[in-house]
């Protein structure tokens, strides 16, 4: 365990010369115990106003070492009504880094917003924070007190704190430990209450602020990670957020790195950790208004950055998880912060109810693998043994890129052969006998030429019995196809890169079903591409099965083609639809057609008309 030494005066009034005890505090207040003696806990209530006192914020900077801050912030004129601006308005100045101008504009602003964020009804306050670390702190000349157990090998920035900060920092994050035992495992913490003592006026304040984003209650909305299992369920979810929108940085890191996993594990620490103060600070000013949303964000913008400024000749034998830290270390060299916040903010992501349910997805995913709210940190890996695994289609090497592309929670299982041609035959109805049951599966086509193309596929292929006589299209968003061979290339859902073109729907909302497909597989090409097939809505779902991310049901699609992910009949199997199919293959197995599709906008992934040499299907051992 990790001891720190904290050297305080002695004071019979507590610690530092003792905390002032607030008169006619006119909040409602309850009692809780702390050891023997009872501490009185505020209930908070939101501020009444928003103008800026400047002589409010006099103490703020008792902390900072200014030798080693940035250069100063400009001082100029603070309109007094800025903090009475709409949210979408104040979103705006706080991207551009209008707080940056004045100090004690920043302070305060800091201040005012956190008493807005909506949190638990009884949050421990400023006067609370005195009453404890009087008493850890203010009987003895010299204590030593560990850290605590949340915090057990995390590391703890101090960014540009002086002495008296660091130990300002230490007292509040073991008064944290004391007052929220719910909290489990939460790297992140140091790092915002060092940043937020650079704009307190003292530790009391500092304390009462980071206990109510700690507290923080809003829907769909979470500042700060509590356990194991919500940090790593964050940690994945922006795994599944850089495979979507940065495909070529999770390219090079999935072919270089031994470890995707624990290259994106960092990400946060990224951010609050490696960042230089004066671009922490500018994301800090946008994560207080915004959410974890917006650290995704800019995270992505990070890795988009790093892609271009590496080759993966230069990568060869490189430690890429320490590479990346270095050059976030280094980011000025590369690019400003205002122009990395332009990027970020350039990046269209889809809503946070949509990226709450993947968190909750992974979270699920996690604990029906053992995974706990107290675990201490451990490592995982794509579960594809680069010894033992064997294919005729593909090489281990590229059954690794392809195990990156699918979505976290899955990737996390070891491969399984479901189905092969060689040897289980050409039949159809043999491939829906092994394949049902399993979700999701992995397809791997090769054909006569040479060319290997598949797709991953989200949904059972036993949904396809559910329309009755009619077949229709089924599955999720995360459906995918891709090409292996001659060039890995993956092409998702056309909503992964146009979010804005679907709008959310209630989960009430429903879909009509869609009429047979099944002709589609002996019309014309002319025909097909323009067939009106519907979409068919997918079943509700069985219990205990994972939460699929981007169910059609959560969205209001322009056009119902483009979401035909797949579909299964006695003709065939079809995957991708919309003025032609990405892939389709006969009853036989033995032919099939490729072709540019509305739903995944890709283009032919091999030959047009391809005879299949060898077909397999994977899935996905204990899931």
């Amino acid at each position: 365990m990790l001891q720190v030494g904290l050297s305080l005066p002695r004071s019979p009034g507590g610690a530092n010369g003792g905390f002032p005890t607030d008169e006619g505090d006119n909040t409602g207040t309850g009692e809780e115990i702390f050891g023997s003696s009872p501490v009185t806990v505020v209930i908070t209530s939101e501020a009444d106003t928003w103008d800026i006192d400047i002589s409010s914020c006099l103490g703020c900077g008792q902390y900072v070492d200014w030798d080693r801050m940035p250069d100063p912030e400009q001082q100029t004129h603070i309109p007094r009504d800025i903090l009475s601006k709409s949210p979408k308005e104040l979103k705006k100045l706080a991207r551009e880094g209008y707080w940056a101008v004045s100090r004690a504009l920043r302070a305060q602003v800091y201040h005012q917003l956190i008493q807005q964020v909506s949190c638990r009804l009884v949050t421990p306050d400023a006067l609370v924070y005195r009453d404890v670390a009087s008493r850890l702190f203010g009987k003895m000349s010299v204590s030593t007190y560990p850290l605590p157990e949340f915090l057990e090998g995390c590391s703890m920035p101090t960014y540009c704190l002086n002495p008296e900060g660091i130990t300002a920092l230490k007292k509040i994050l073991i008064c944290v430990g004391n007052l929220f035992p719910d909290i489990t495992y939460s790297p992140i913490l140091p790092s915002l209450v060092a940043l937020l003592l650079h704009y307190s006026e003292d530790e009391a304040q500092c304390f009462e602020n980071i206990s109510r984003l700690i507290a923080s209650n809003s829907p769909h909305t979470s500042y700060i990670d509590q356990s194991f299992l919500a940090h790593q369920a964050s940690c994945m979810t922006f795994g599944d957020l850089a495979n979507k929108h940065c495909p070529a940085a999770h390219k090079l890191i999935a072919s270089t790195s031994e470890n995707v996993f624990e290259v994106y594990s960092e990400w946060l620490s990224w951010l609050f950790h490696d960042l230089p103060f004066n671009y922490a600070i500018r994301v800090f000013d946008v994560y207080l208004l915004e959410g974890q949303k917006v650290l995704y964000r800019i995270a992505l913008a990070l890795l988009k950055q790093y892609r271009l400024s590496v080759t993966s000749t230069r990568l060869e034998g490189t430690d890429i998880k320490a590479d990346l830290q270095a050059f976030v270390q280094n980011i000025a060299e590369y690019v400003t912060v205002d122009k990395l916040l332009e990027r970020a903010f350039g990046i269209r992501l889809f809503s946070r109810k949509e990226i709450w349910l993947l968190q909750m997805a992974n979270r699920k995913a996690l604990m029906e693998r053992g995974i706990t709210m107290v675990q201490s940190r451990q490592s995982f890996h794509l579960a594809i043994d680069m010894q033992n695994f064997s294919s005729s289609t593909v090489t281990a090497q590229e059954m690794r890129i392809i195990w990156s592309w699918i979505p976290e929670r899955f990737s996390l299982s070891p491969p399984l052969l479901l189905f092969s041609t060689s040897e289980d035959g050409c039949s159809l109805q043999r491939f829906y006998t092994c394949c049902e049951g399993y979700e999701p599966t992995v397809l791997l086509i090769k054909t006569t030429e040479g060319e290997v193309c598949g797709a991953f596929l989200s949904s059972d292929w036993s949904e396809r019995k559910k329309s009755g006589a009619t077949s229709g299209f089924f599955g999720t968003g995360e459906c995918f196809v891709f090409t292996v061979r001659p060039e890995m290339e993956r092409y998702e859902w056309v909503f992964i890169k146009k979010p804005e073109l679907a709008k959310a729907v209630p989960r009430s909302r429903q879909r009509s079903p869609s009429p047979s497909p099944a002709s589609l597989l002996s019309s014309s090409p002319d025909s097909r591409s323009t067939s009106s097939n519907h979409l068919t809505v997918p079943t509700p779902q069985r219990k205990g099965r994972l939460s699929p991310f981007l169910a059609i049901r959560h969205f209001l699609l322009p056009s119902k083609t483009a979401s035909m992910f797949m579909c299964g009949s006695r003709e065939g199997i079809i995957i991708g639809g919309g003025g032609g199919q990405a892939l389709s293959l006969d009853a036989n197995l033995l032919w099939g057609r490729t072709e540019h599709c509305e739903t995944f906008d890709n283009p032919p992934l091999c030959q047009e008309n391809f005879k299949v040499q060898l077909l397999e299907v994977w899935g996905f051992q204990n899931v």
